[in-house]
């Protein structure tokens, strides 16, 4: 499998950001199992929802006052009967469930990855 080129410019249009989840429940409509997300960007973006399918290492209580990173910029989803504004990045573990990506020192709510 090959990898497609994009230049840095591409990479550039991708807006990504780090928040803070304010809020998180259960989305037992979802196909998957699923948490519904809400995750505050600061002033600037403000909060938006996110559906994730996280729940092998993830619930709802755990995830409030978490840091992730999420995709700002892309068109909202509907997944179900919820809209989803952002995407909240994960990656695979050994068995393909998510592990989110989150910094590992303090960071401003808002700040863009670059």
């Amino acid at each position: 499998m090959t990898t497609p080129t994009i230049t840095f410019d591409d990479f550039r249009r991708v807006d990504i950001r780090v928040g803070v989840v304010v809020h998180a429940e259960p989305f037992p409509e979802a196909r998957k199992p699923a948490i519904k997300l809400r995750i505050d960007f600061g002033p600037e973006i403000g909060e938006k929802k996110s559906s994730a399918q996280i729940v092998k290492y993830y619930s709802p209580e755990k995830l409030v006052g978490k840091r992730v990173l999420a995709v700002v910029n892309f068109p909202p989803r509907q997944i179900g009967p919820f809209m989803s504004e952002v995407l909240t990045l994960g990656v695979p573990d050994e068995e393909g469930a998510v592990v989110l990506i989150a910094p590992d020192l303090a960071t401003p709510i808002g700040g863009r990855l670059f």
